[in-house]
């Protein structure tokens, strides 16, 4: 709180604890939002205890307590008249109790007061650690919050991002519920996601690899592939109860590449050994998926657009209705061969190596296949989501660029008419042109494609309108799904949402620095805007690639850049 006024400003602030959940109703998902119960609270040092499992920690110790049960009328009344109930202590069978902290505000003109509470999202058992000192620091109170520290690597724009903007402000290095994280964790809880998917762990731990936070993308991966099934079968995510044997086929892909991606930029011989069972295991999986689409049947007319593809699933979410060939699973699939002839090579297995690279090549080929009969089948000039439908999906077709990098396997003309067909929408919608009412952030996967596709310009564009829908802006984190307008009840997923938050950290690294394996290059400053270099211009530290940590200078000293 500040004193913007000239006068001493003295009064009471009141912070009430109410049957009403931070979910509102639109949050529907695993924790239906709106009214919960309260049968029970009751203050027990500097914790105030709800329904005997969830507390509150008074970092800054109250001035006053009070707690009421719902026959003892609405709390809010009483806090306008500068009361508390008397109880400290309540039960309500009803289940409508409530309770409010006071805490007496003097100050002087242009003062400030900060008042700390933390509030853990799991029970009292998750929240046993809390801290409750008084005296706590900044430092101290964003460690009880569940926040890890800033990245080993840095990245410094003089007149770009601001500061706490740059990638790792979007707490990449945090492994958060909905994304890849132990769900058996018992101090981190998630509002709407209580799992953990290979699929967002795999590139969420890419980033972390990038910014020098090998320890967690290794330990994600040792605890996620003890999960995968006896077949090879990599599950699509994991919970309390378990793997999830729901067929999503980008699993497998995913999967070896985290592995050969953690290699790549770790040189750890040890994990490739210790995961290469697993690899061959998954790699064989895929294979038998594929064959299955290799018969004489998908020669016939109407089918051809399959052949040699995964089988249909609902690795997409707009694909749950009804199962698809989704080219999210082969391009994945495709990754994962590549990458299981790299680990081969790597470890010295030569016989497996010839082995994958017939079966990657052989798959490349019916891919571009596919993709060639799917566009002229539905008479489209793009790529398409899935064989079955045509669809555009240019947000999924992102991945054949980065982390695919397909090649030959998708047609280029069809892969640059995608995101130019992308970039009209996106300029009709930035433009009020188009009618829309939400999107979700995953798009920001096209700011690295446009790096990638040597289009600086769009690239910066995208950036600056995806910073603009960080809500609230407080948290400079997106949401699952963001709407057009703020104030509109929505159904949101998760905030942060850290695959998002990926994204975002993945694409803005690409802006710096990518290998590009067509040419066995890094490329620098593919997406770094003029804006950037001037003055200081950009800085970077400690950038992990391929070939080791990068540090590099880029300024523009006006007659071009340095």
């Amino acid at each position: 709180m500040t004193n913007v006024s000239a006068k001493r400003a003295r009064g009471t602030l009141y912070l009430a604890l109410r049957p009403f959940q931070v979910n509102p109703p639109t949050q529907f998902l695993n924790t239906p939002g709106g009214v919960t119960q309260i049968t029970q609270i009751r203050r027990e040092g500097a914790s105030v205890i709800v329904n005997g499992d969830r507390r509150v920690e008074c970092v800054t110790a109250p001035g006053g307590f009070g707690a009421s049960t719902y026959d003892g009328g609405n709390i809010v009344a009483a806090l306008r008249h500068g009361t508390l109930p008397l109880e400290d202590h309540v039960t309500d069978s009803f289940g409508y109790a409530s309770a409010a902290l006071s805490y007496p505000i003097d100050l002087a003109a242009g003062a400030q007061r900060v008042v700390d509470l933390v509030v853990p999202l799991g029970t009292r058992a998750a929240a046993a650690a809390a801290p409750t000192s008084r005296g706590m620091d900044a430092g101290r109170r964003g460690r009880a919050r569940g926040v890890a520290p800033v990245a080993r690597s840095d990245f410094v724009p003089a007149a770009g991002l601001r500061r706490r903007d740059r990638p790792h402000a979007a707490r990449a290095d945090r492994l958060h519920p909905g994304e890849p994280r132990r769900p058996r964790h018992p101090a981190r809880v998630a509002r709407a996601y209580e799992r953990s998917w290979i699929r967002d762990g795999a590139l969420t731990c890419s980033a972390l690899l990038r910014v020098g936070h090998a320890d967690q993308a290794r330990a994600f991966l040792d605890w996620f592939g003890d999960y995968q099934f006896a077949n090879g079968k990599v599950p699509c995510c994991v919970d309390h109860r378990g793997p999830d044997p729901v067929p999503e086929n980008d699993s497998p892909g995913e999967y070896v590449y985290l592995v050969a991606e953690t290699y790549r930029l770790t040189h750890d011989r040890a994990i490739a050994e210790r995961h290469w069972p697993r690899v061959a295991a998954a790699v064989a999986y895929l294979d038998s998926l594929r064959r299955t689409r290799r018969t004489p049947e998908y020669q016939k007319e109407g089918q051809r657009q399959f052949y040699g593809l995964l089988t249909p699933s609902i690795s997409h979410e707009g694909y749950s209705a009804k199962p698809m060939h989704s080219y999210w699973d082969d391009l994945f699939a495709l990754r994962g061969f590549a990458d299981a002839v790299f680990l081969a090579h790597v470890l010295g297995r030569a016989a497996d190596e010839a082995r994958i690279q017939g079966v990657r090549d052989e798959f490349a080929r019916d891919l571009r296949a596919s993709i060639e009969t799917t566009m002229a089948v539905h008479k489209i000039d793009y790529v398409p989501g899935c064989a079955d439908l045509g669809d555009f999906d240019a947000t999924s077709t992102t991945i054949a660029l980065s982390p695919v990098q397909a090649g030959r396997a998708v047609p280029e003309p069809a892969l640059e008419r995608t995101f130019e067909k992308y970039w009209s929408f996106f300029e009709d919608r930035r433009g009020g042109r188009a009618d829309w009412d939400a999107f979700t952030p995953y798009e920001m996967r096209a700011i690295g494609s446009f790096v990638r596709l040597g289009r600086r310009d769009r690239a910066n564009a995208l950036l600056d309108w995806f910073m603009t829908f960080r809500r609230p802006p407080g948290f400079r984190a997106w949401a699952e799904v963001a709407g057009k307008d703020a104030r509109t009840p929505r159904f949101i997923g998760d905030l942060p949402h850290t695959w998002v938050g990926s994204d975002f950290v993945r694409s803005v690294l690409d802006m710096i620095a990518y290998e590009r394996e067509q040419d066995d290059a890094l490329v620098l400053g593919a997406g770094i805007p003029e804006s950037w270099l001037q003055g200081d211009g950009v800085r970077v530290r400690g950038l992990v690639t391929r070939w080791g940590a990068l540090d590099f200078m880029a300024r523009s000293d006006g007659r071009g850049s340095r």
